[in-house]
């Protein structure tokens, strides 16, 4: 089927699991108190919203595995220092708030320049850190060798408000390789944002070659190059 073929992605498969590293904490004594009154009235307990800060650690770590600690870990000691305990500090964007297109092509010699671009809808402040994947998909359905090759840039954390964008460049040629006589084309890209799992899908028609190599560079803000 071809929804089947469309969720073969090569950056999903490589996500490794993470243990949660929150706890829970303790409940405070009431041994001072008489015991009757403090089995009915004096028992303290957690406050609700460091349960809830630990539940939602332990759940982002099992689902966005490997690819997440490095990011969160690069991140944390600069961005989130002092603001955990206020409970504002903005998350990592999720693709399920998140809107996908790739801008105008802009042809040089041979070769084609494009933005990627992700503008957060969510209506609350996120951010995106790193490199997307990307997987080509033909006029039929079918998933299209895709290469996706890293460029040598430093990523920076995009800090986006609601309906702000942050781009990535992406760079193909159209010219056959040496053992190529013709190359694909792609009716649609599937797009998975920096350390997530679910994708979105954007038309692109493009022609690929070098067998289907596209060099991105990591997010960057706006929505042009």
């Amino acid at each position: 089927m071809r929804v089947a073929n469309r969720t073969l992605t090569a950056g999903v498969a490589a996500l490794a699991l993470l243990a949660a590293g929150c706890g829970a904490g303790t409940t405070p004594s009431a041994a001072a108190a008489p015991p009757a009154r403090t089995t009915t009235r004096h028992t303290t307990t957690p406050p609700a919203a460091d349960t809830g800060r630990a539940t939602a650690a332990g759940v982002a770590s099992v689902r966005y595995g490997a690819a997440a600690r490095t990011t969160d870990t690069r991140s944390t000691s600069t961005r989130t220092t002092g603001t955990r305990s206020t409970g504002t500090a903005p998350e990592r964007c999720r693709t399920t708030g998140l809107r996908a297109r790739v801008g105008r092509q802009d042809p040089a010699a041979g070769n084609r320049y494009a933005p990627l671009v992700l503008t957060n809808t969510s209506g609350k402040t996120c951010w995106v850190y790193g490199f997307v994947g990307l997987v080509l998909i033909d006029g039929r359905g079918d998933v299209l060798r895709t290469r996706t090759r890293r460029e040598s840039v430093t990523p920076h954390r995009v800090t986006l408000r609601p309906g702000a964008s942050a781009h990535a460049r992406l760079h193909w040629t159209v010219v056959p390789s040496g053992h190529e006589t013709r190359c694909p084309s792609s009716a649609r890209l599937m797009i998975i944002p920096p350390d997530e799992v679910a994708h979105l899908e954007v038309p692109f028609t493009a022609t690929v070659c070098d067998d289907g190599r596209i060099d991105a560079r990591p997010m960057a803000p706006g929505a042009s190059l």
